[in-house]
């Protein structure tokens, strides 16, 4: 996957730019607060409707403007075609995707445009809740696996039902053990999906780690949102009292967490603040090679401030696993000198200067 052109339209300061980017490499520096991040948002808005800064669209339309508008020439399955996307952000309603002249949902969209974010938020993935490291894990499950959206939706709607009628104060039993045969199916096989894409993501990730930070063993763990030694139904069945009284349902696969240690211990409170962005970078591109091998096609990836928290041998190191992948990367920094160094003569850099939401 890669986007050969694109133009952005009343995003944040920028009023209206186009520009063709590298398949490689491309290197976006200005001042801050001249547009640059800004750019990344575009981009994702291209890919996922919103942006990764913000829920509200009103914050992310430029002001005294109806909508935010992003359009692409890409080539989703690597074929040498380029192919027409657009998306219309609305300040309020629902985003348009428009792709090769006809409407798509969202999860057309996301298929076709695999994205990866490594920014400053990029640090929840460690010190965050268990719901971003759910959907991290999922992201890939997504990609991974065509029965997921199914399963995924499914499962909310039972664990939907079955939380209202906790709500209610009192079910009948009957009742219960038809939505509860139902919550522990689609809780198996969502189960089965994590367990098996997480297999194959860590040797991917062990793999990478051991480039950015050699000597480092980071053990990567998963929890089912459930004690695992015992049988889902009983476990159900043992809390039922309890999620009567609360009003909801605290075990299943909505308590699923992804588990990072060093030495036995929790890696958040074990490693510096660099070691952590190395971490946390560590987890996406390795989700983005085994997206690669599983799929043919590269990610798209967003990073804004590479240069922040890194110091030079591994800002180095970062730069060398992005050369080594075939994905296309949009890299913001203050000054593209900080940079320049960190890359193979032979490798495509494509530099754009971004101020007051213009290019120059």
């Amino acid at each position: 996957m890669s986007i050969s052109k694109l133009q952005i339209q009343h995003v944040r300061n920028i009023s209206s730019i186009s520009f063709a980017p590298s398949q490689a490499i491309n290197i976006i520096c200005g001042e801050n607060g001249s547009g640059k991040t800004s750019i990344l948002e575009a981009i994702n808005i291209l890919g996922l409707t919103r942006s990764f800064r913000t829920n509200k669209a009103k914050h992310l339309v430029q002001s005294e403007q109806s909508a935010a508008t992003v359009f692409g020439s890409i080539d989703p399955m690597v074929q040498g075609l380029a192919q027409s996307l657009g998306v219309e952000r609305p300040a309020e309603g629902e985003a348009r995707i428009r792709y090769e002249g006809s409407d798509i949902d969202l999860s057309t969209l996301a298929e076709l445009v695999p994205l990866q974010v490594i920014n400053a938020d990029t640090f929840m993935l460690l010190e965050g809740s268990p719901a971003i490291r759910r959907q991290f894990l999922d992201w890939g499950v997504f990609h991974a696996d065509k029965a997921f959206i199914r399963l995924w939706r499914g499962f909310r709607r039972v664990l939907k039902q079955r939380n209202t009628l906790l709500k209610c104060g009192s079910i009948d039993n009957k009742l219960r053990q038809v939505w509860d045969r139902e919550f522990i199916a689609f809780s198996d096989q969502l189960t089965r999906l994590r367990t098996e894409y997480l297999s194959l993501l860590k040797p991917e990730f062990e793999a990478v780690v051991s480039q950015l930070l050699e000597g480092t063993h980071i053990e990567l763990g998963f929890s089912y949102g459930w004690d695992k030694k015992r049988p889902l139904d009983e476990v159900l069945a043992s809390n039922f009292e309890r999620d009567l009284r609360q009003g909801f349902t605290a075990s299943g696969p909505q308590r699923a967490d992804l588990r990072l240690k060093v030495d036995g211990h929790n890696a958040a409170e074990r490693l510096s603040r660099g070691q952590k962005k190395l971490v946390v970078s560590a987890l996406k591109l390795a989700q983005g090679a085994l997206f690669q091998r599983m799929n043919s096609r590269p990610c798209i990836y967003l990073i804004d401030d590479l240069p922040s928290e890194l110091d030079q041998v591994h800002g180095e190191l970062f730069c060398k696993v992005l050369e080594q992948s075939s994905n296309q990367c949009f890299i913001t920094c203050v000054d593209d000198q900080a940079l320049m160094s960190h890359w193979d003569p032979q490798t495509d850099i494509a530099t754009f200067r971004i101020a007051d939401g213009s290019l120059c």
